[in-house]
């Protein structure tokens, strides 16, 4: 008795996995921008303002906490990675609860 073998194409679906690979790869100004586009696409209306301030608010503490762990949380190191002296850093810090 012959029986066929039949190999079936794995249909793609969007995850989560997916999702966060495609991110990983576009730059973090293409991220900036379409997040940017998505906000101002779903205020339905609502009025804006303190834009500046929100998206530094939202962008800033995490990449803080990124560059600290980067560093092992050696803050002299960290400040030389932003580009900040460290009491500027560490004012930054307080200020997003981090220290």
């Amino acid at each position: 008795m012959n029986t066929a073998t039949f190999k079936t194409q794995a249909t793609t679906t969007p995850t989560a996995q997916n999702f966060n690979q495609a991110a990983q790869q576009q730059s973090l100004r293409g991220c900036v921008e379409q997040a940017m586009d998505n906000y101002f696409k779903n205020l339905d209306g609502q009025s804006v303002s303190d834009v500046y301030e929100m998206v530094m608010a939202e962008v800033e503490a995490p990449m803080l906490e990124i560059v600290l762990k980067y560093t092992r949380h050696n803050q002299t190191r960290a400040s030389q990675v932003l580009g900040l002296n460290r009491g500027t850093l560490r004012k930054k810090l307080k200020q997003y609860g981090l220290l």
